[in-house]
Formats: structure tokens, sequence, C-alpha cells
């Protein structure tokens, strides 16, 4: 039997487990996420991070165990309570997910309109002063396809803000940005924390970034989370040499290859394995 969730945390997390038509892409989870902090989760492509986002924003519920956010399980939650719930949360999602028919206020402004009763001269000053935030106050008036990728992603930030959540969750911030932008993303994610005093939920497997703006990071492996430390821990294991991390269990070299990318490791080895059972004996 599980645990019980932490009542500490912001997010809490207990022996949650997601099957899709019998297929288990997540097994036993147990991660706290504390007020304050920014987590990163991280993992190779179908480790599932971005199943345990999905489930941390009520997109499905789990099939086993407990997800608490806010005091609130979100697991048997009514879509009343889960309503009540997302609008004390802000997501950034991977593309920006803007409205391509209406300006960057508006955009910022929807949340707003959909959820409170302000005036729209309120509303207007809650826009400026989120798209100042970000830096963005002087494109309020443009559409989204007249901006750059970069902008997007701070507009698409602006209107996770709108509402003054407790908590954000990003979706890969920094894809398909080019270095610098995706830098200044980082920064922006940084400042926003001790600024806010956010609780913040990073999915990425940008490693510059990760070791930029975590606190404390998770690492995903085929739907188990192996570890989870603190960004210092991940920054001496990156940094051990071969003969160091030689000694080490399977699960930390495979985190070391995954956080330097280097070619041959655990990572490589095991898929080599299998893609050559998979020839001799079928799928």
């Amino acid at each position: 039997m599980s645990p019980e969730p932490n009542p500490e945390a912001a997010i809490s997390l207990r022996g949650v487990r997601k099957a899709f038509g019998g297929k288990i892409v997540l097994d036993d989870i147990n991660l706290d996420v504390m007020p304050g902090e920014t987590m990163v989760i991280m993992g190779g492509s179908g480790s599932g991070k971005s199943t345990t986002l999905r489930l941390m924003i009520g997109s499905f519920p789990p099939t086993a165990g407990r997800i608490v956010i806010l005091g609130q399980d979100i697991g048997d939650a009514t879509e009343k309570q889960l309503n009540a719930v997302r609008t004390q949360f802000g997501i950034l999602f991977q593309s920006g997910a803007l409205f391509n028919s209406m300006s960057i206020a508006d955009n910022i402004a929807l949340p707003l309109r959909e959820h409170t009763d302000l005036d729209e001269e309120i509303i207007d000053i809650q826009v400026k002063i989120k798209l100042e935030l970000v830096g963005l106050r002087e494109h309020a008036d443009k559409l989204p396809s007249q901006i750059s990728g970069g902008m997007k992603k701070r507009a698409g930030l602006a209107r996770a803000l709108a509402l003054d959540p407790k908590i954000l969750f990003y979706d890969e911030p920094s894809a398909g940005l080019d270095p610098v932008t995706s830098a200044q993303i980082d920064q922006l994610i940084v400042a926003l924390s001790k600024q806010l005093g956010v609780t913040s939920v990073v999915v990425t497997h940008e490693m510059d970034s990760a070791f930029t703006i975590a606190d404390r990071m998770a690492m995903l492996d085929k739907g188990r989370i192996l570890t989870v430390e603190s960004r210092q821990w991940y920054e001496q294991l990156r940094d051990l040499t071969d003969d160091g991390a030689a000694p080490r269990p399977e699960d930390d070299r495979l985190i070391r290859q995954f956080l330097r990318g280097d070619s041959h490791g655990p990572i490589t080895e095991r898929r080599d394995a299998s893609a050559f059972e998979a020839d001799l004996f079928g799928p």
C-alpha cells in the first residue's frame, strides 16, 4: 500500500499508475513538489514525462494511485472541483497555443473574461501587468502571426499568469527555440519564480535549461522514476569521470549518460539489445 500524500506539498503523487488499452505507461510514481520550488521532470522519448504532466493537470484520471494538488484529490474530483483547482494553476503549452484570430492582449484577457467578473478596465490593467512581466507590453495589439516563436512562448506564459496561479506547468518551454531565445525563456522562468513565489513543474529534455531553472529534478525511464534529487546531486553525477561512474549502480550510469548526451552507455546498450532480440524473435 502506497504512503499517504504529503499534506505540505503543493503537488503530491502516490502510487500513480496509468495504462492505455492495457499497456502500462506509468507505474508506481511517487513525487512531491513543494510550494515555491521548481521541479524539472525529464527523460527520453516515451519515458512518461508528458503523461505525468497531463495527469497533474487533470487531462485524464490515473488508473491507480492518488494525485493531490493544493489539497484536492483530483483523481476522484467532480468536474466542478477539478475546475476550481484548474483556476489555481497556469499552463505554458509547447507551442504557446495562442488563438491566431485574437490579439496578444485578447489572448491574455481570455481567462479573466471566462473565469472572473472583473470590469474591462480592470482586465486591461491586469493584461498590461502580465505583458510587462514577460516584456511584451508594446506588442499587445499584434496578432500571433506577427511575432516570433520566442515571443509566442512569452505571450503564452503571460496568459498562464493571467489568473495569478499558485502553480505553473511548463511543457517543453525551450522546444523549437534558438539557444539565445531559449536562455531568455529560462531566465524568465527563474525570475518569475522568485518574484511571484509560484510552484513550477517543468517537463523538458533540454539539459542546459534543466540545470538553469531546477531546484530539484526527477528522472523518468520507461514509466518509472529513477530518482528525485537536487540539481546539485545531478550536477555531481553528470561531472563524474568514467572511472568514477563505473562502480555506480546502473540507474545512476543511465542518468549520467542522459545528462551528458553520451553516445555509449546503458541507454544505447539497452536499445541495441532490444533491437537485436526483436530482429531474431520478432516483436
